[in-house]
């Protein structure tokens, strides 16, 4: 009877244990996914959750150092996905699929001319309300007329965004990366030190 139980005991372990497996194979391969999904229009659909991507920084060119006609007066938050920050790190280039946000905020309610305030830390910029969002993804064979990467524009303006977008002409965002980053997989590592000077978290 004892030797019975054993088998029993055993068998339940080994069809677990197989189970575990096959279980978080498809998981793993899941989180591989590119977050990039199109609609049958060929829109690509607002990205979900990418807040909680890696943050690589944000710059900012405030409309006081530029006359008021900064092109992009907001702080520019960048968001990837931790796997392909750390497959640049390795490789000095982004794997297929790679998305990158670009969520813009305003500075915090200016009271001086420079948009500029003043707080606690002393006088300078704060970051205040969203106010836009911008796509990138790497996909050469999709968007092999610019240089393997296409850009969409889900509204400079504040909340909520337009949730699909259709990719923007190569004239407005893909020609301005290809003369001046191309030679750094069409970012702009040189504003975010994880991927500029990779030397990890």
């Amino acid at each position: 009877m004892q030797r019975y139980l054993l088998i029993v005991v055993l068998g339940v372990g080994l069809v677990s244990a197989a189970s575990t497996v096959l279980n978080t194979s498809p998981v793993a391969a899941q989180t591989r996914q590119s977050p990039a999904i199109y609609d049958s229009d060929g829109k690509m659909k607002l990205p979900t959750g990418y807040r909680a991507w890696i943050f690589l920084g944000a710059p900012l060119t405030p409309e006081g150092l530029n006359n008021n006609k900064a092109t992009f007066p907001e702080y520019h938050h960048v968001y990837v996905e931790k796997p392909n920050v750390d497959a640049y790190s390795k490789t000095g280039t982004f794997p297929e699929g790679t998305v990158i946000v670009k969520e813009l905020a305003r500075v915090l309610e200016p009271t001086f001319p420079d948009g500029s305030r003043k707080e606690e830390s002393g006088r300078g910029y704060f970051t205040g309300a969203y106010n836009g969002i911008d796509v990138s993804v790497k996909d050469s064979k999709r968007f092999a007329n610019s240089n393997g990467w296409g850009y969409f524009t889900f509204g400079h303006h504040p909340l909520p965004y337009e949730a699909r977008a259709a990719e923007s002409p190569v004239t407005e965002c893909a020609g301005c990366h290809i003369a001046n980053v191309a030679k750094t997989d069409m970012t702009w590592v040189q504003f975010y030190p994880l991927l500029r000077d990779k030397k990890g978290y």
